[in-house]
């Protein structure tokens, strides 16, 4: 147990690091002070350019499945349907910590992105009983964003899709009676995915909020 805490404290800090915030700073620009104000992809794209800005998702996402992947690699957790609830959990708790780095970043007065983009790279680093149910909220995104043109909107429907996929792997696998911790575990990244989203929500549903993710910010 005491391995895991030590890989969930290198998670959070790894999951800490502002990479939106110090790739905009490297270009002499405070990104909390443009556009949206987020730290994330979505905006550093929109201020800096599309470059950077798929550099900073590509950085966010891997701050998430590295040290989630490693853990698992270390305590020989991967490819296995039939973990044990207390490694499990010990795992999940792991996965979760990069989110909540990125999230409430300690450097920056404990404000962060909205762990879209972080989340996605920690939940598909869960090898098997996680990443397919990855790929598929992935799918339900970008089928949402075609849909709808509502980026934020997008992310809280995939995110609430993870825990439905993560049932149904689990039933195709045979070990539905391992799924509680996975599930439970999606679930609650699924609502604070939501909660940091509330803003777009609410002006989605007020007719405020753009289409296009012109003024969504989803990272």
């Amino acid at each position: 147990m005491i391995t895991w805490l030590i890989a969930a404290g290198g998670a959070f800090m790894i999951g800490s690091i502002p990479f939106g915030y110090l790739l905009a700073r490297a270009r002499g620009v405070d990104i909390r002070t443009h556009g949206s104000g987020n730290i994330g992809a979505t905006n550093v794209g929109r201020v800096l350019g599309k470059r950077l800005g798929r550099l900073c998702l590509l950085l966010d996402v891997g701050k998430g499945l590295v040290p989630t992947l490693a853990a698992g690699l270390y305590h020989d957790a991967v490819g296995r349907f039939d973990l044990p609830p207390d490694q499990a959990w010990a795992w999940l708790g792991v996965m979760a910590c990069p989110v909540l780095g990125h999230m409430f970043c300690p450097w920056l007065g404990f404000r962060g992105g909205k762990g879209v983009a972080t989340g996605l790279g920690s939940v598909a680093a869960v090898f098997p009983v996680l990443t397919v149910p990855a790929v598929g909220a992935v799918v339900v995104w970008a089928l949402s964003v075609r849909l709808t043109h509502y980026v934020g909107l997008s992310s809280c429907v995939a995110a609430a899709s993870l825990p439905l996929f993560v049932g149904a792997g689990m039933m195709a696998a045979g070990r539905l009676d391992h799924a509680a911790p996975w599930a439970i575990a999606t679930g609650v990244l699924a609502v604070l995915v939501v909660f940091k989203h509330r803003g777009n929500l609410a002006r989605t549903f007020a007719g405020s909020e753009r289409r296009g993710g012109e003024n969504e910010h989803s990272s």
